[in-house]
């Protein structure tokens, strides 16, 4: 086997590679749960941006539910 062509490896992806993830995961997650939380709803509901179907779904139930959440 030829090692490096058509091989997918995880030897490249070094720190600077976590650092750009990481920094997208933050502008990305951060304020989506400052919204979800002046809605009402948990800031951690915010990490279902991620998964393809539920950010969807999560969108539409918000868009709905948005005139009959009641202030506490």
């Amino acid at each position: 086997m030829m090692y490096g062509q058509g091989v997918m490896d995880m030897s490249g992806w070094g720190g600077m590679h976590w650092l750009v993830f990481a920094s997208i995961v933050l502008l990305v997650v951060y304020p989506a749960g400052l919204i979800l939380k002046r809605l009402g709803y948990s800031p951690l509901w915010s990490v279902a941006v991620f998964v393809p179907v539920i950010n969807i779904l999560g969108l539409w139930l918000v868009a709905l539910n948005v005139g009959t959440r009641s202030e506490s």
